[in-house]
């Protein structure tokens, strides 16, 4: 029989993303409310391996929902990659009397907690943190819709020097394996081209589009890239191989780069994090483990932390038909 749950530890790994703060808020305060208690782990993993913990309380995460970041500190930890590095983990908390582990993050952050789980039973739940929206058995993942209305701003600032210009601009969002901020992006901003990693548009195709373009009247365009699109080597070979063929356009290049992860989070992703962090801390006050919080349709649901892992959130169809008949 599993020792009941009176403390629970929160941390957050890997990659940061807005609204990180407003589910350490959320899992620390509910906490609070069932009376048991909560501690900080700093920098992920890492700081598990290390035992740098802290006490935390309804007071202690008092004006973070509105904050950027992570108050936890995040960061990539080797060390628990290997068995001995686990086991020192499982240790500290052991010694904490601690009793659970939330985990915020992305799949790589759930990978290491369910091997964690799996090695020494100890109840990890994950809450999906990540800009790129890219984890399976949820609609949304903490921080995806700041990052977007981010990318938008950013790109209605450079279509202003695009028009007074005539240019055409590449700009190069994050992605890595996963288009949904630049689909998504792109169509919000009005984009003429959207380069993502599932959909191989090919340099002849996207010649082709904006060669149409052209001839319609547009004297500027914007094409939006995911930085795992597969239609170049990089954003900048793409970018030479078009004005070599397009001398009408002047090319520019924008990496928007971390600008993307940062900032006050919207309050889309401030309500998320604050559902999913009740959710998190009342799944393991009902014995349940090696789950992940998620949203579905609006409810809050639990998905095998494995599923999360190992299977991939794919880009809707549906909307990959919407950017095709707005780029005309």
């Amino acid at each position: 029989m599993r020792k009941r749950i009176t403390r629970v530890a929160v941390m957050t790994s890997g990659g940061d993303s807005p609204g990180m703060n407003a589910a350490i808020r959320s899992v620390v305060r509910s906490c609070a409310y069932y009376k048991i208690d909560c501690v900080g782990i700093y920098r992920g993993y890492q700081g598990l391996i290390e035992a740098d913990f802290i006490s935390m309380n309804a007071r202690s995460v008092h004006n973070i929902i509105n904050k950027g970041g992570t108050i936890l500190k995040s960061a990539r930890s080797k060390d628990f990659m290997e068995k001995e590095g686990r086991e020192k983990a499982y240790n500290n908390l052991i010694a904490s009397d601690i009793h659970a582990l939330v985990v915020i993050g992305g799949d790589g952050s759930f990978t290491g907690g369910m091997v964690f789980n799996k090695e020494f039973n100890f109840p990890v739940i994950g809450i999906p943190g990540t800009i790129d929206n890219d984890i399976f058995g949820t609609d949304y993942t903490i921080g995806y819709d700041t990052a977007l209305n981010t990318v938008v701003d950013v790109i209605d600032k450079i279509r202003d020097t695009a028009s007074s210009h005539n240019r055409l601009f590449f700009v190069e969002v994050m992605g890595r394996d996963s288009g949904f901020i630049a689909l998504h992006a792109g169509i919000g901003a009005g984009a003429e081209e959207i380069l993502i990693p599932e959909e191989d548009l090919g340099l002849d195709r996207l010649l082709d589009s904006l060669q149409k373009s052209r001839r319609s009247g547009k004297s500027s365009s914007i094409v939006v890239v995911a930085e795992g699109d597969k239609t170049g080597k990089n954003v900048f070979e793409i970018a030479q191989f078009i004005e070599k063929n397009l001398p009408e356009y002047e090319v520019r290049v924008s990496i928007m780069g971390h600008m993307q992860r940062g900032g006050s989070p919207s309050c889309f992703d401030r309500v998320l994090a604050s559902r999913m962090g009740v959710k998190a801390v009342e799944l393991l006050l009902d014995g349940k483990t090696n789950l992940m919080v998620g949203s579905v349709n609006n409810e809050m649901v639990a998905v095998d932390l494995e599923l999360a892992v190992k299977e991939h959130h794919a880009i809707n169809k549906e909307i990959l038909r919407i950017s095709d008949i707005m780029s005309v």
